[in-house]
């Protein structure tokens, strides 16, 4: 393609350069070009529109050059632009290298003006086709291009539909939309200053410039700041030329969108909706309810079966599943766009697995189609089926996952509401592109309008949020704030449950359960595990946490915290008698306790991982994260003494009575003894003494606990050389249940981990531990356990040092939480609640570097450590178990670093099952592409 040129016909645009074309231009060319029916048109380029963004004018000769490309268009069409006669109408249409659907601006219909009209009504012989096409241009142009809002105009329509009895805008006759498109004319007047424009070409100067700067709209930037669409990923729209074609001439013509599968399901077969005699906009903006596709095999049979001609063109050359649109006019089918579509997470691996079986794509394909963090969908939740409530109300199953919440009738308040933390339901009409926010905010969307490819389901599809859409017995009334069902009325704040499998609303919450995973899952996943290098286990601290872990296709267990078996209520007393001990014997008898529980604990999870390994990380939170708060013991201090003062003054209170009121102290002489005999056994049982004396100790040793900075205090390795017989109860408790598995024939992979590690001395010495109550072990139980001894790093002088470390540690594994946050001198919690929105919001840092690896820096300090402790022990096996080991991007690094596994949490294996295949797969056709 030639350089610095902005402008290309169907004909001549390369349709695999989307950066520069978009990729609805980039689509039209190549459709043009492989043979499909396509009307006319030309391609302004993404580098014209950020030129334009840059200086707020079309840069030089593109105007010029637009005129000609116009020019041609007339000769192709045998149309003339403006012509009273046969008039050329064209829309003006964006597209960014990344789909974003409903994000940016169109104009249909461009071109009419007084003139145009009466040539438009001569050449179709069809007046009302003529007025429907000028209003609606009207509106259209006069929102995007001259800023009017919808109101207005809606209000009009809503005022003639009533004043001539029509239920749809279908229903108004010529003269009804003459008079419409008149009141259209005069509002734009009224509110701009100015009457419309008539001249066609300053119609299409001013359209061009609108469309470019909705790159730069409100809905459109948070489309991108949600999806992480960065400017190498899609910078600027390219905006595309198109002759008309008419789906509003009557009953032979019609519009519709189409999908050469079920996105939400993956079924081949062709899925979609239309309408007759309407344009596509009505499709799209949820204006009409449409028809699913399949009824026109009985309405217009020639066309739905060039449709499904069409449907396996598509796929045969895109070998992708394609989002189409369609225009009917008078009998002859054209495809105006079409673009890989979006699915949701079953509907793609269910069509990655088909398409593959089918020969369209390779399993290496069919894995790299697919995002892994989609399949987080695949975990939403489902209505419990032992559910029998009754529905409110039941509309088109759109995106599927149930939902509840509180019902909400605008974006502005979905957002404001769920930021803070509330569940709410959008509900709306029919949603629009710039509700974007109010869906990012919301747990699902349900609409009264629309159909299943209207930009409510489309948008919640690709967020793999629940959708119900065109519920029409629904009625919303936005000014009062309630939605009517029937009798029922709803309130704002009221809640509801939507289902976007069946398409049912109900009120309140319902009970919900997790999804099972599919066989096409299953056989996917098994696929990723063969092309994959990387191992992915999970972090799981019960025999419950492993079952699961294990269910979900991990490959052991890379983090198994033993703190997190303290927490619960019947061991958390125990623990804080271990705490609270004075002296070594007061600890070590409680430690006696904890042992079998723990020992109980390992050999559930080694029975539940068997023949895979598990890492059990030794204790690492300070002691005082066990004990109440000092603000918390303080308050109930100060309450046990308000006690223990109202006791005493009960008790005095017979006493007190007989002197004041002697004949009442006689009528209430038995109760007032029995309630001073009761005082009096509490007191000396010293119970309310006890209690305080036992919470006054506990404030004490808070206190003592107390640190400035508990992060890098007194924790972690550093606990366990302070007091030995804590590691040594746990490392006990490991091996143990190792060799009672070990007798029972159960096959066992322990390793022994070790927190907080800064110096080989801290590593030593507790490797000293291990070996030293080995060999008891050993002696103990007769079965020699194998075992590996191995440390976290999450120090940055560790990984400096880790060349020394290796010589001790046969493993390492990154905690990156930590890590990070010494890396940056960020604490977590104070960051994430403070400035690091700020940050990321004003471009300092890109990502927020707990959620995604920050590779420049942390990850630099980890191929430091990586290439030192291999240097030393080249088979060093080196691991990631940080909130990152169950991020996409984050597992690519960890893969090109060369560790050997990842470990997240059980529910995100099958999704870094994905990602270290993708990482691998990608890595090859690099190594090829540079060879």
């Amino acid at each position: 393609m030639a350089k610095g040129k902005m402008i290309y016909t169907f004909e001549e645009g390369d349709g695999k350069n989307k950066m520069l074309l978009g990729g609805k231009g980039a689509n039209l060319c190549e459709m043009t070009q492989i043979g499909l029916n396509v009307p006319p048109g030309f391609v302004i380029t993404t580098e014209a529109c950020l030129a334009f963004l840059e200086n707020n004018r079309l840069p030089d000769g593109v105007w010029e050059d637009v005129k000609k490309q116009m020019a041609a268009l007339e000769k192709k069409t045998g149309k003339g632009f403006g012509s009273a006669d046969n008039p050329l109408l064209v829309s003006v249409r964006s597209g960014s290298a990344m789909s974003m659907p409903g994000m940016m601006d169109t104009i249909l219909n461009l071109g009419l003006n007084e003139t145009s009209l009466q040539g438009l009504i001569k050449q179709t012989g069809n007046e009302r086709f003529a007025w429907d096409a000028y209003r609606r241009f009207i509106q259209l142009f006069a929102k995007i291009a001259l800023n009017i809002p919808d109101e207005p105009f809606d209000e009009k329509m809503k005022e003639v539909k009533t004043a001539y009895h029509a239920r749809q805008d279908v229903d108004l006759k010529a003269d009804q939309l003459k008079e419409l498109a008149e009141a259209f004319l005069a509002i734009v007047h009224r509110h701009s200053g100015k009457p419309f424009p008539q001249d066609p070409f300053e119609q299409l100067d001013i359209a061009i410039k609108a469309v470019f700067r909705s790159w730069n709209g409100k809905r459109a930037v948070d489309y991108r700041k949600q999806f992480k669409i960065t400017p190498d990923q899609a910078s600027g729209t390219a905006v595309n030329i198109v002759t008309m074609v008419f789906g509003n001439m009557g009953n032979d013509s019609g519009t519709g969108v189409g999908f050469t599968r079920n996105p939400g399901t993956g079924e081949n077969l062709i899925y979609g909706e239309y309408l007759v005699n309407a344009q596509g906009e009505d499709v799209v903006a949820g204006i009409r309810t449409p028809k699913p596709i399949a009824e026109m095999a009985q309405e217009m049979p020639e066309i739905y079966d060039q449709l499904i001609q069409l449907h396996n063109r598509l796929e045969s050359h895109y070998k992708e599943v394609q989002d189409f649109e369609f225009t009917i006019e008078k009998g002859i089918l054209y495809c105006l766009q079409t673009r890989n579509g979006k699915m949701n997470a079953r509907g793609m691996v269910r069509s990655s697995v088909e398409m593959c079986n089918e020969g369209f794509i390779t399993k290496e394909q069919a894995l790299l189609r697919i995002h892994p963090s989609i399949l987080e969908q695949l975990l939403v939740p489902q209505l419990a089926p032992n559910f029998k409530g009754n529905s409110l109300a039941q509309g088109l199953p759109a995106s599927p996952g149930a939902a509840s919440g509180h019902i909400v009738f605008d974006a502005d308040t979905a957002e404001a509401r769920g930021r803070s933390g509330e569940k709410i339901i959008l509900v709306r009409e029919e949603t629009k592109p710039e509700d974007i926010h109010g869906f990012f905010h919301a747990r699902g969307i349900l609409t009264s309008r629309g159909g299943k490819t209207s930009h409510a389901a489309v948008v919640a599809r690709g967020m793999g949020k629940a959708c119900v859409s065109g519920c029409e017995a629904i009625h919303i009334d936005d000014f009062a704030r309630k939605a009517t069902i029937g009798d029922m009325t709803l309130h704002e704040g009221d809640v509801i449950t939507i289902d976007g499998g069946t398409g049912h609303v109900y009120a309140g919450e319902v009970p919900t359960v997790e999804p099972e995973v599919s066989e096409e899952l299953t056989t996917l996943l098994t696929w990723a595990d063969q092309a994959a290098r990387l191992e992915v286990r999970a972090n799981a601290d019960t025999p419950g946490d492993a079952v699961k872990a294990r269910a979900f296709g991990a490959k052991g267990i890379g983090l198994c915290r033993t703190e997190r078996m303290f927490n619960s209520t019947d061991r958390l007393p125990i623990v804080q008698e271990m705490i609270l001990a004075e002296t070594l014997e007061e600890r070590q008898a409680a430690l006696d306790r904890l042992l079998p529980i723990q020992r109980n604990d390992f050999k559930g999870i080694f029975k539940a991982m068997k023949g895979l390994p598990v890492t059990v990380r030794l204790l690492d939170p300070p002691m005082h994260e066990f004990l109440p708060t000092a603000a918390q013991l303080e308050m109930e201090i100060t309450h046990l003494r308000h006690l223990r003062d109202t006791i005493k003054g009960i008790e005095e209170l017979p006493e007190t009575l007989k002197l004041l009121n002697p004949g009442l102290y006689q009528k209430y002489a038995d109760g007032l003894g029995r309630l001073n005999d009761a005082m009096t056994t509490f007191k000396e049982s010293h119970l309310e003494e006890d209690v305080i004396v036992k919470k006054e100790k506990t404030l004490r040793k808070v206190r003592s606990l107390a640190e400035v900075n508990p992060m890098l205090g007194h924790r972690g390795v550093r606990l366990g050389i302070t007091f030995p017989e804590i590691y040594s109860m746990q490392i006990q408790a490991v091996l143990e249940a190792a060799a009672l598995c070990a007798k029972e024939g159960i096959e066992v992979y322990p390793e022994i981990m070790v927190p907080q590690v800064a110096t080989v001395e801290e590593l030593m010495r507790i490797h000293s531990y291990v070996k030293r109550i080995h060999k008891i072990v050993v002696l103990t139980h007769g079965i020699d356990v194998q075992y590996k001894f191995g440390s976290m790093l999450e120090v940055v002088r560790a990984c400096m040092r880790a060349g020394r470390m290796a010589e001790d540690a046969e493993f390492f594994s990154f905690g990156t939480n930590d890590l990070t946050q010494a890396t940056f001198s960020f604490s977590r919690e104070d960051a994430e609640n403070k400035f690091l929105p700020a940050y990321n919001e004003t471009g300092i840092l890109q990502d927020n570097p707990f959620e995604v690896l920050d590779i420049k820096g942390v990850g630099e300090v980890m191929k430091i450590a990586v290439e030192r402790g291999r240097a030393t022990r080249p088979d060093l096996k080196i691991g990631i178990c940080g909130e990152h080991g169950g991020h996409p991007e984050s597992i690519a690094f960890c893969h090109e670093i060369g560790l050997n596994y990842v470990s997240c949490s059980g529910p995100r294996v099958p999704i870094a099952r994905l990602a270290a295949a993708q990482a691998q797969l990608k890595g090859v056709t690099a190594k090829g592409a540079n060879a």
